[in-house]
């Protein structure tokens, strides 16, 4: 029985050896080694790189906030979504009663473009423009925070409500810096309000009920320093503000370099924090990290072979390809070789054939789409598979089945060790026991001979 175990033992091992060798694409990380960054007064921090969506640094990222006027950035994101910039924004006495604090003294019945509301949303943090957009575009305030709250659901914000458009203090209007980061990087993906937000001045032309131009400063001091030159940043390319009694200083803030695109977060600080966390905290990115593109960069799925990895092409062209906008990001002391990757199908669509994700350090890193190229796949079809003669008008339909050479190679090997190993084995069990059965036969005849022998001597004696 102990000869049998060892025998099952081994053919385990080597079916599980080829399995492994077909399955096994595991890349074999390094080290998972990230970058520690820097220390921030700031209580609660994220920084995210906006084209993989990968963390790069947080701290309690999760913890629920009130947001003060970095609420806008949604507001400005709707309003753009469901209106057009020279669109007629009419302003309602509850936009003047029924809001306070931050705004450029706009009055009853005053008509402003869209375009010129949200530049005053976004760089002068107008509560009262907010308001208005907000009217325009829902139809009435609580019908537009009903669409920012949807958004905001849609957008995988796990921890958030608003109540208002414009970020006043209301107790169940509050987000997380995670959420307002997925929020900041949908925004910054729409190109107008990438040059609203990027903009450091506007003027507002004469309106109806002011005879004078109104000008504009972005509050943002990393991208325009309008106080003190202090905390400009180079690569700053905009952001938003926010401040209450309660929520304290908040701040989203955008920059780019080397090919990498960020948002900061800070809520719940106090002045200067929000200001030298974020710079800090973009220069730890900058430093530390770089962008590779996944198309140019991936081996393992190359579809200019005829078969690799389950991805096929015609010999000529491919069936899919990899987007080549997608990349991720890794910290410069690795290469992309180092990052894990896998196929889900968990987003496949029309035009999408399925997703490459990948990891590195425990986090995922990047991802991109499969996409098909509209070439027909032309697979091996079997003799009950044909396609019977079109009848009726109707098209001959012929089903293809797409086969591994490789994957069949190492199937008939496996098979072929373990026919192998089994016959090897029953051999071996069934002379194991005719050896010893012979054994036990020549035992018991050298023991009948013996006994024999010994009574011949005994009679010989006798006779003597």
């Amino acid at each position: 029985m102990k000869k049998k175990n060892i025998l099952v033992r081994a053919i385990v091992f080597f079916v599980s050896l080829a399995i492994f060798i077909q399955t096994g694409q595991v890349s074999v990380s390094a080290a998972d080694y990230w970058p520690e960054g820097p220390a921030t007064e700031s209580p609660s921090v994220i920084l995210m790189e906006m084209t993989t969506g990968t963390v790069l640094y947080e701290k309690n990222s999760m913890e629920r906030n009130y947001p003060a006027s970095i609420t806008k950035i949604l507001t400005a994101l709707i309003a753009l979504e469901h209106s057009e910039l020279n669109e007629i924004v009419t302003f309602s006495d509850e936009a003047i009663d029924n809001t306070e604090g931050s705004g450029i003294a706009r009055d009853y019945g005053e008509q402003m473009t869209m375009e010129q509301c949200l530049y005053a949303v976004m760089l002068g943090s107008a509560n009262e423009c907010a308001y208005a957009v907000a009217e325009h575009v829902g139809g009435t305030v609580e019908a537009f925070v009903e669409m920012m709250n949807a958004k905001a659901a849609e957008l995988g914000c796990l921890d958030t409500h608003f109540c208002n458009p414009h970020g006043l203090f209301e107790e169940e209007h509050y987000t997380t810096c995670h959420d307002m980061a997925l929020i900041a990087r949908a925004a910054y993906q729409n190109e107008n309000f990438r040059i609203i937000t990027g903009t450091a001045r506007y003027t507002i032309p004469p309106t109806n009920k002011h005879d004078e131009p109104t000008p504009l400063t972005n509050h943002n001091e990393m991208l325009y320093p309008w106080q003190t030159l202090k905390y400009r940043y180079e690569y700053c390319t905009g952001g938003k503000t926010g401040w209450t009694a309660v929520a304290r200083s908040t701040l989203v803030t955008y920059a780019e370099k080397d090919g990498m695109s960020l948002v900061c977060v800070v809520m719940h600080t106090e002045p200067p924090a929000q200001w030298v966390d974020s710079t800090n905290l973009f220069e730890y990115a900058f430093d530390n990290f770089q962008i590779y593109n996944i198309a140019d960069n991936e081996t393992k799925y190359d579809t200019s072979k005829p078969v690799n990895a389950g991805i096929l092409n015609n010999g000529s062209r491919a069936f899919v390809d990899i987007d080549e906008n997608a990349g991720i990001i890794l910290p410069k002391t690795t290469e992309f070789s180092n990052a894990a990757s896998e196929i889900r199908y968990d987003a496949v669509g029309e035009n999408v054939a399925g997703t490459l994700v990948y990891t590195y350090a425990g986090r995922e890193v990047g991802r991109a789409d499969i996409v098909r190229t509209g070439v027909e796949i032309q697979g091996f079809v079997f003799d009950n598979q044909k396609a019977e003669a079109a009848t009726d008008g109707e098209e001959t339909k012929t089903r293809t089945i797409q086969i591994d050479p490789l994957f069949l190679a190492m199937i008939a090997a496996a098979v072929a060790l373990l026919v192998f190993l089994l016959f090897v084995g029953k051999r071996f069990v069934d002379n194991y026991y005719i050896i010893r059965h012979n054994m036990e036969v020549r035992k018991s005849r050298r023991e009948q001979f013996r006994k024999i022998r010994s009574r011949r001597r005994r009679r010989h004696r006798r006779r003597w």
